[in-house]
């Protein structure tokens, strides 16, 4: 019977290791790995407004956070950090902006939400603004922390066509379960949809998202993600207001509208919600904006003051009364020109 061959060593010497030898000289020019561009900025994912949690284990849940929408971009170059909208706000979150520095990572675009937590541990989208200095501020915020819930690009490598799971995979790498600091992830939750709503409602917050796990990454509002909240809350065009004489401010009722293709469409007004400070700021806002005629078609008002639609104010309410307009509205706060996209569609859900 032949003996198999013996093997060659792995050691040659005591300490030389075997090398192979390269067929030919490399192109310096040529790079040791194809990597993908880096985006300057990417559209953003939009959830898709439902009344009821999704089912079926498809579905990945998520707490629903009230604050700014923003993408944190690690590069060679430094730290960016960039609204829905595309404007860059790196100077007004410099603790993001650090911890960002700090991740183990060369380059990076991570996605989530600034917030700013009241004493429970909710998002308050209140308290972001006041630290911000409110709508049109210049300050900067060193109260607010990046809840991380989406990784689209990771050390030279774009991940948006990539299922969910994967992203969430490499992100949970990076942004541990249960850290502390002005970077956090914003957890996936193990549970049925309809019992997470019933307790993040019970816990006074927003609501959920619900995330597909195998879909890619893909702009726009196409139903890969969906919210349910415990009340409505979204973002309209302020088209006036009525005066009152005993309000605060002079203001009895904004009037707001919603966003229907490229047209703006009257959905009633906003009486309630404000304290002294927010409808003083909000009516130094709208005395700038003062026109003769409305924008959109308000029915007749007594009292009216029209104004140009540049203010977008957040506004919770119940429920759409059968004519289209707002029933139990509250005034939340006004958002930033800088994240205009958040204005309501109609057609989101009709």
């Amino acid at each position: 019977m032949t003996k198999p061959p013996k093997p060659k060593p792995l050691l040659q010497d005591v300490d030389k290791p075997v090398r192979s030898r390269p067929s030919k000289p490399r192109n310096p020019a040529q790079p040791n790995l194809l990597l993908d561009p880096m985006p300057d900025r990417v559209d953003p994912c939009l959830a898709l407004l439902k009344p009821k949690p999704p089912k079926g284990r498809q579905w990945a849940f998520e707490v629903k956070w009230d604050g700014y929408r923003l993408s944190v971009h690690v590069e060679p170059t430094g730290i960016r950090i960039l609204t829905r909208g595309g404007h860059d706000w790196t100077h007004r979150f410099p603790a993001i902006q650090q911890a960002a520095l700090w991740l183990p990572v060369g380059s990076a675009i991570l996605y989530g939400e600034a917030v700013v937590l009241d004493e429970k541990g909710r998002s308050d989208f209140g308290l972001l603004q006041q630290s911000l200095g409110g709508r049109g501020g210049k300050k900067m915020s060193s109260d607010a922390i990046f809840m991380a819930f989406d990784l689209l690009y990771f050390d030279g490598h774009d991940l948006r066509k990539s299922e969910l799971d994967v992203r969430r995979h490499l992100l949970e790498d990076l942004v541990p379960a249960g850290e502390q600091g002005d970077i956090r992830l914003s957890e996936q939750i193990e549970a049925d949809g309809d019992q997470l709503l019933a307790s993040a409602c019970e816990h006074g917050l927003e609501g959920i998202i619900a995330k597909r796990r195998d879909a890619p990454y893909r702009s726009g509002r196409l139903g890969d993600w969906v919210k349910v909240k415990c009340i409505q809350s979204d973002s309209f065009v302020v088209v006036g207001y009525e005066r009152s004489t005993v309000a605060r401010a002079g203001i009895g009722r904004l009037l707001l509208a919603a966003r229907k293709g490229n047209e703006l469409v009257y959905v009633g007004g906003v009486g309630t919600g404000f304290n002294e400070r927010s409808a003083a700021a909000l009516r130094e806002q709208m005395d700038k904006l003062i026109i003769n005629k409305p924008a959109v078609d308000t029915g007749r008002k007594r009292n009216a003051v029209f104004v140009r639609p540049e203010l977008v104010a957040e506004i919770e309410y119940r429920a759409w009364t059968h004519d289209g307009k707002l029933r139990h509205a509250s005034y939340k706060g006004l958002r930033e020109a800088a994240d205009r996209l958040a204005v309501y569609e109609l057609d989101a859900i009709r």
